[in-house]
């Protein structure tokens, strides 16, 4: 197959949604000649959570890079370009290399009663290139939840857990402690555990999960100190430094003091509170914790001034409590749909809208390009928030490739 035929496969493979479990990871693994134990050879860190797990992955991987080592990152979802999920050093996987290992996966399981998913091959896809291409350290973002992700196949130097709230509540159970068991199920046994500040349900999960597999926990207490500076904007990222830079220690790295200066000072990561031009900052906000700390950064930045706020949120997520927190700094609402399948109807966002405050003026535009055009005429600052996948139409209005899950 060709880079495209491939992709086209790939994201013909969403017909059969998500299913949790790893029977086909473990399966795919075994028909690749996929290790997934650490050695001498390959350290993997596993890293889940709800929020901040993107940002805590580009940190690790930015501190490695610059300690010299050769440093697979896999993560999810993608803002542009599928290649983005694939990253080796400041590399993503190249387009050849994509259809040369989807070909050989399609290849192994076209006689499957089963078919893998489109995050399970894709996590299949990373792990054999990172493998081929000899990456020193690989780290890992789950996909979703932990215990059942795909991504879990894998036995980690150090397991990472990024702060846990409410989200894919449809597929990781109603409460936060449901929440955080499916999370802790990245911790294996004996292996050291790196933690975020947690809530009180959080915490006593973490703990009995840590206890049953006898594996060293450790909560992170302080963020990393104010004289460093940092790329990624907002106090949050201080505590998200910290975990990374823990997390090195416990797998066993000791980083110079320089080097990790120096990898925070120049950590990318877009759509995290990214600023474009003058007026437009885009942040992927799509969660209540997210879009409060998103407020919370907001007012960190710029005081009481309020956003000309452009929003777009996929229909499964908890609406009124991700738009209640945001709608505290805008002076104004622009609806937007996300080109997503699962968007909810621009109308039906600016109705939410309106029943948490009707005092906010709130439009509805066709699309982002549109909002963010009537947004320039304002005074201010605009906000774009609400889905990653919203962040990507932004950033390449007229990217081809399709949104994935």
């Amino acid at each position: 197959m060709t880079y495209q035929e491939s992709l086209d496969w790939l994201y013909g493979l969403q017909v059969h949604g998500i299913q949790l479990g790893l029977e086909n990871m473990r399966r795919l693994c075994a028909a690749l000649g996929i290790e997934t134990e650490c050695g001498e050879k390959r350290k993997f860190i596993h890293v889940a959570g709800t929020n901040g797990k993107g940002s805590v992955c580009a940190m690790l991987a930015a501190i490695l890079c610059a300690e010299g080592k050769r440093t697979g990152l896999y993560t999810s979802p993608h803002l542009i370009h599928f290649r983005e999920r694939i990253r080796l050093g400041a590399n993503c996987i190249p387009d050849e290399h994509i259809a040369e290992g989807l070909t050989e996966i399609r290849r192994f399981i076209e006689n499957w009663d089963h078919s893998p998913t489109f995050f399970e091959i894709t996590t299949a896809l990373a792990l054999s290139w990172f493998q081929r291409q000899r990456a020193e350290w690989i780290i890992l973002e789950t996909g979703l939840g932990g215990r059942l992700d795909a991504t879990n196949v894998i036995t980690p130097l150090v397991s990472v857990i990024t702060p846990i709230g409410l989200d894919h509540t449809q597929y990781l159970g109603p409460t936060l402690t449901d929440v955080a068991r499916e999370k802790a199920g990245i911790i294996k046994r004996l292996v050291p555990v790196l933690s975020a500040p947690q809530q009180d349900e959080v915490i006593h999960v973490l703990r009995n999960a840590a206890s049953e597999m006898g594996a060293p926990l450790k909560f992170i207490t302080n963020p990393i100190a104010e004289s460093w500076q940092l790329a990624l904007t907002g106090s949050h990222q201080r505590w998200n430094a910290a975990l990374a830079f823990a997390a090195l220690v416990a797998a066993g790295l000791r980083p110079k003091p320089r080097t990790v200066a120096q990898a925070l000072a120049n950590t990318e990561w877009p759509g995290r509170f990214q600023r474009v031009g003058e007026k437009l900052i885009l942040d992927g906000a799509h969660n209540p914790a997210a879009a409060t700390q998103l407020a919370t950064t907001w007012r960190e930045q710029f005081g009481d001034q309020r956003a000309t706020l452009i929003i777009g949120i996929l229909a499964d997520k908890d609406v009124p409590a991700t738009i209640q927190p945001l709608l505290s700094i805008a002076a104004r609402v622009y609806c937007v749909p996300v080109k997503n399948p699962r968007t909810l109807a621009a109308e039906t966002l600016a109705g939410q809208v309106a029943k948490i405050s009707s005092q906010t003026p709130c439009s509805v535009f066709a699309d982002a390009a549109t909002a963010i055009s009537a947004a320039e005429q304002h005074d201010g600052l605009a906000l774009v928030a609400g889905s990653l996948f919203l962040i990507g139409e932004v950033l390449s209005p007229d990217a081809q490739e399709k949104s994935a899950q």
